[in-house]
C-alpha cells in the first residue's frame, strides 16, 4: 500500500513538473535568445533556425516552440486532473475534471446538437490551447496566438472540417449550396466560403497582437510621463518609473487575460457554428432513412 501511495505521489510530481517546466524553459530560452534593446521593441517571433527542405526551408520560430511548450503543459494538467480518477468523485481534482467535461459537452450540445457530441474533446482542445497560448504572455513569453501562421493553421483545420461535413450529402449537394438562396449570389457564396478561415485567423491574431502592442506602448508612455512629471526629483527617485507601478498590471488583466480568454471562446464558438451550420442535417438524415427503408 505504501509503494502504491509513493508511486501515486511520484506521478503527481511528474505531472506538476510537466505543467511548470515548459514555462520555465520558455523563460530561460527567451532570456538567452532575445537581444538587448533600448526603448520600444515590438517585433515578431524570434527565428531560431531553419531546416533545409526541397521547396522551402522549414523555419523554426518562437511561436512553434512556445506552442509545443503549451501543449506539454496542457497535457500535464489533463493528466494531473484525471490521475486516480474513480467511478465516484471523491477528490477536488476529479470534481474539476468532471466540471470541465460536463460544461464542454453542454456547450457542444447546445450549439451543435446531439449528432456532434463527439466534438466535445476537440472543442475543449481548441479552448485550452488557444487560452493558454495567450496567457503565457503573462510570463513575458511570446504568445503563439499573436502569430498569424499559428491562427491560420487552426483556421485551415476548421475549414477542412467545415468542407468535410458539407460533403456529407455528396459533391453535387455541396455545389448546389453555392446557388442558395438564389443563383446569382453564387460568386459571393464562393468568396464567403474561402473568407471564413481568413476571417477566423485574422480575428484571433489581430485581437491578441493589438493587445500586446497597446500594452507595450502604454508602458513606454508611462515611462515618459514619469520622466516629465517626476524627472526633477533627486537621485534615483528621478529615474524610478513610478507611473509604471500597478497601472500596466491592471491593463494586463484586460489585454492579456480577458481578451485572450474571450478570443479563445469566440474561436471555439465560430468553429462549432460553422461546422454544424454547414452540415445539411435534414437532407443527410432523410437519405439515411431512405437507405434503411430500401435495405
Amino acid at each position: 500500500m505504501e509503494n502504491k501511495d509513493h508511486r501515486f505521489r511520484l506521478l503527481d510530481t511528474v505531472y506538476i513538473l510537466m505543467m511548470i517546466l515548459p514555462v520555465v524553459c520558455g523563460i530561460v530560452l527567451k532570456i538567452l535568445t532575445t537581444p538587448q534593446s533600448e526603448g520600444i521593441a515590438i517585433a515578431g517571433a524570434n527565428v531560431f533556425f531553419a531546416i533545409k527542405m526541397p521547396l522551402q526551408d522549414l523555419v523554426i520560430t518562437e511561436s512553434q516552440v512556445n506552442s509545443w511548450l503549451v501543449m506539454i503543459a496542457v497535457t500535464g494538467l489533463c493528466l494531473f486532473l484525471t490521475h486516480g480518477i474513480k467511478e465516484k468523485a471523491d477528490t477536488k481534482r476529479q470534481h474539476i475534471a468532471e466540471w470541465i467535461v460536463e460544461n464542454c459537452e453542454k456547450l457542444v450540445s447546445g450549439n451543435m446538437g446531439e449528432y456532434f457530441m463527439g466534438f466535445a474533446p476537440f472543442v475543449a482542445a481548441i479552448l485550452s490551447l488557444s487560452a493558454f497560448s495567450s496567457l503565457i504572455a503573462l510570463f513575458g513569453l511570446y504568445a503563439p496566438t499573436s502569430d498569424i501562421n499559428v491562427t491560420a493553421g487552426w483556421a485551415i483545420l476548421v475549414f477542412i472540417l467545415i468542407t468535410y461535413y458539407k460533403f456529407k450529402c455528396g459533391p453535387v449537394m455541396y455545389l448546389k449550396s453555392f446557388a442558395e438562396p438564389v443563383k446569382f449570389l453564387a460568386p459571393l457564396n464562393i468568396i464567403s466560403e474561402f473568407a471564413t478561415p481568413v476571417s477566423m485567423a485574422f480575428r484571433h491574431y489581430g485581437n491578441v497582437l493589438s493587445g500586446s502592442v497597446i500594452s507595450v506602448l502604454l508602458a513606454s508612455g508611462l515611462q515618459g510621463l514619469t520622466n516629465i512629471v517626476l524627472g526633477g526629483l533627486p537621485g534615483f527617485l528621478g529615474e524610478f518609473p513610478f507611473f509604471r507601478i500597478g497601472i500596466p498590471a491592471v491593463l494586463s488583466i484586460y489585454f492579456d487575460v480577458f481578451s485572450g480568454l474571450l478570443q479563445a471562446y469566440i474561436f471555439a464558438m465560430l468553429t462549432m457554428l460553422y461546422v454544424s451550420g454547414g452540415f445539411p442535417a435534414e437532407e443527410y438524415f432523410r437519405r439515411k432513412q431512405t437507405q434503411k427503408q430500401t435495405i
